[in-house]
């Protein structure tokens, strides 16, 4: 009976791979994909504070979405993608064979999505053999941002942008305010940034006022007489083209920084058309450029040091 049980273990392995294989061709004809998702990615996006210990609870399997460090071994459908894998994978599926309890598996959830810890075998042949849902000890990491199975990593951080947008705006009337709704992102973590200039704006300018300015008309003036003329400056020096990617609100964050850098260099009195432009030449697309020819310079050098020489001193040509 151990013998059938495990053929029948074996057939389920072998019927997993082909499952597994059949998913990655169907994924490239129709240029999609469908990988587990790194636990390690999310959380770098996420950055949740802390943990809480949930206890045991009985999870929908289709809300796992990831692993913590075996998401390369597994595809989005916890099919197994090495042959390395079988033995455990048949080990494990023997024990539902032969009705063997198995501890519950262990997760993280984050979002309302949840991330192996340990257990992915387990959660692999449950997936293959229809089960709904599985055991598991949970562990919650804290997260403002709601997440759906199927999200990939680029689709977490845009929700993760429109929420930080939609919470800076809210606490700081900033729409209201100044009548615009101009500050975008391409990463987040950005609206914290401008926040502290905000702060600071604020404290350069009450260093002079008779009576303190407050946060609304501090953000006005740092709008007005800060943000605008540097977004001024990148568009007219046509910034935007050699930054693929980036939104007028990334370059005005690194703009400010490379200024300061600047100015505590050259002095005060350096103009921001010439820090956008001085950022433009270091760091645009050009960089790269000139980068390249740098290195094609640098190697045709190295190749001519190498030609063997004459008895004379001379290089020997090649034939």
């Amino acid at each position: 009976m151990n013998q059938w049980y495990e053929s029948q273990a074996d057939g389920d392995f072998l019927r997993a791979r082909t499952l597994e294989l059949l998913g990655r061709i169907s994924d490239i004809l129709t240029l999609s994909k469908h990988e587990l998702l790194p636990l390690e990615d999310v959380l770098s996006i996420l950055k949740p504070t802390n943990e809480t210990y949930q206890g045991m609870q009985t999870v929908p399997i289709d809300l796992i979405v990831g692993s913590e460090g075996r998401y390369r071994d597994f595809n989005g459908h916890f099919l197994p993608r090495r042959e390395h894998l079988r033995a455990r994978w048949v080990k494990v599926n023997m024990a539902h064979y032969e009705d063997i309890i198995l501890p519950p598996v262990k997760l993280y959830e984050i979002g309302g999505v949840y991330f192996v810890r340990d257990g992915n075998h387990r959660v692999s042949v449950a997936k293959l053999r229809g089960q709904m849902a599985i055991d598991a000890e949970v562990t919650r990491l804290s997260s403002e941002i709601g997440l759906k199975p199927g999200m990939s990593l680029e689709e977490m951080r845009q929700v993760l942008l429109a929420y930080e947008k939609r919470m800076f705006y809210l606490k700081t009337e900033y729409d209201l305010i100044t009548g615009e709704q101009d500050l975008e992102f391409s990463t987040p973590g950005r609206f914290d940034t401008i926040y502290e200039h905000i702060l600071v704006h604020k404290y350069f300018i009450n260093q002079n006022q008779a009576e303190e300015l407050d946060f609304g008309a501090a953000l006005l003036s740092w709008h007005q007489n800060v943000y605008k003329p540097i977004v001024e400056a990148i568009r007219e020096n046509g910034l935007l083209a050699r930054f693929p990617g980036r939104t007028a609100s990334d370059l005005y964050v690194f703009i400010s920084a490379h200024w300061n850098e600047l100015k505590a260099k050259y002095g005060i009195g350096f103009g921001i058309d010439e820090a956008a432009l001085d950022f433009k030449e270091k760091f645009g697309s050009g960089y790269l450029e000139r980068m390249a020819k740098s290195l094609r310079k640098l190697g045709a050098t190295i190749r001519s040091f190498l030609r063997p020489r004459t008895l004379n001193g001379n290089r020997k040509k090649r034939t």
